[in-house]
């Protein structure tokens, strides 16, 4: 592992910002030896060693992606002060910095009058925008893909609201005809469209949803957690394409900067287009709304204490890479895409496999062929053990069989890559040689 840049970075500017503080008198703060802490460090760095090396570009498996230095540094440089963006007293800086970087996400989208904030993840963050759909639309279910994330299912019931699932085509996107025979009950009150499911990347088709809702009256959630700053992509499909441009018809959408934007977890966001909704989140608190006369924070988000130092190290990285098409930050999205396109290439035309539907962002599935759907999940789980015996580190999935081509109602355990890293496009062709060689019989 390389010398991270952020500890030289942390080095150069934690004095600068220390001694913003030097003219305090001394305190007297109680601390712990140098020789305790270092003994506890040690133990802490020899525990942490049993991982897996997320950071490498050989780790293809789940979907973690190395923070970025300057987020690495900012996130830290903030942890001295160790602001809580719940009110304005305990974040000034940070709630300011917050602000700012979720506006230039709002941007990402399309909007420019939006309400919207940080959260502790995606799951957070979309429990509030189906809080809202639920408080909009009371008692109405809350429809999602099959292939949706799990957790939509069960925050409707911690919301006590009705869920359904809408069944999913081969490609794992949602099914259109499905979706529009249940919403003929008149019960649905809120659509989720995934633009990136976490177990195939697969980019559920909005603009045929968007029509649905003129003819249905429902609000429409895009839960983007995975895939939301493919927005800036420049080589997706066109469908896919035309996904992403019509995301800012939505009433809410969620992104994760914590999987794509390069952030320590967890940072989720979650954005409203109509600020209205703020009325929903009205409370009232004794103590942490009388430093301002502004809305803060604190009195549009469910969550109360919130780490200021995500809003920070978010802010930064934004600074340093841009939210915009055709930038730097971009350009990387686009190689992941492109490592996976490369690799998926190598698995369609290998006899030993059955490819899944073409990544339509950066992850792709397959199985490994055989007789049966038993023999085909015991194979794939004997070539996910082989290549981690290479230092590859794939996953593993349960996906329906009619993904793979094969006519069943069943499912299959199969191999899933998630290559986000925009180093998996130098890395394709050995993570295809390894893979091969982990698939011999």
């Amino acid at each position: 592992m390389e010398q991270d840049p952020a500890l030289e970075l942390l080095n150069e500017f934690l004095p600068e910002l220390q001694k913003s503080f030097t003219h305090l008198p001394a305190a007297g703060l109680e601390a712990s030896s140098l020789d305790a802490m270092r003994s506890v460090l040690a133990q802490t760095a020899s525990r942490m060693a049993d991982n897996y090396p997320y950071f490498h570009p050989l780790y293809a498996g789940q979907m973690l992606k190395p923070p970025h230095p300057i987020a690495r540094a900012a996130y830290a440089l903030a942890m001295w002060i160790n602001p809580n963006n719940h009110a304005l007293d305990g974040g000034r800086t940070s709630s300011r910095l917050e602000i700012e970087a979720v506006r230039e996400i709002a941007a990402m989208f399309g909007w420019t009058k939006f309400l919207g904030h940080l959260t502790s993840g995606g799951t957070f963050a979309n429990l509030e925008a189906l809080w809202v759909a639920g408080q909009l639309a009371p008692g109405k279910k809350i429809a999602a893909s099959e292939q949706a994330h799990y957790t939509h299912d069960r925050i409707s019931a911690v919301l006590g609201l009705p869920f359904v699932g809408v069944p999913a085509d081969e490609h794992g996107r949602m099914d259109i005809a499905a979706l529009e025979t249940l919403l003929q009950s008149g019960e649905i009150g809120t659509v989720v469209v995934t633009l990136g499911t976490t177990s195939m990347g697969a980019v559920d088709p909005l603009p045929q949803v968007l029509a649905l809702r003129e003819k249905y009256n429902f609000r429409v959630h895009v839960d983007a957690a995975y895939g939301g700053y493919f927005r800036l992509a420049s080589n997706l499909a066109p469908e896919v394409a035309q996904a992403f441009a019509r995301i800012h018809e939505a009433d809410s959408i969620v992104v994760d900067p914590h999987k794509h934007g390069l952030q320590p977890y967890g940072c989720g966001c979650v954005l409203f287009r109509d600020p209205a909704v703020g009325r929903f989140y009205k409370h009232d608190s004794p103590y942490t709304y009388f430093t301002s006369s502004e809305l803060h924070l604190g009195e549009i988000s469910l969550e109360c204490s919130r780490a200021g130092a995500a809003a920070v190290a978010l802010w930064a990285t934004q600074k340093l890479l841009p939210l915009v098409p055709e930038g730097e930050f971009a350009a990387k999205l686009s190689r992941g895409r492109q490592a996976a396109l490369r690799v998926y290439q190598k698995i369609a035309n290998d006899n030993r496999f059955l490819p899944g539907p073409e990544p339509q962002l950066d992850i792709l599935v397959w199985a490994v062929k055989a007789d049966t759907l038993e023999e085909s999940s015991r194979r794939a789980k004997e070539v996910f053990d082989r290549a981690a015996s290479q230092d590859l580190h794939l996953a593993l999935a349960q996906l329906p069989a009619k993904c793979f081509g094969v006519q069943s109602d069943g499912k299959v355990t199969c191999l899933r890559s998630v290559l986000m890293k925009p180093e998996h496009l130098e890395w394709a062709d050995e993570i295809w040689n390894r893979l091969s060689k982990a698939a011999e019989i």
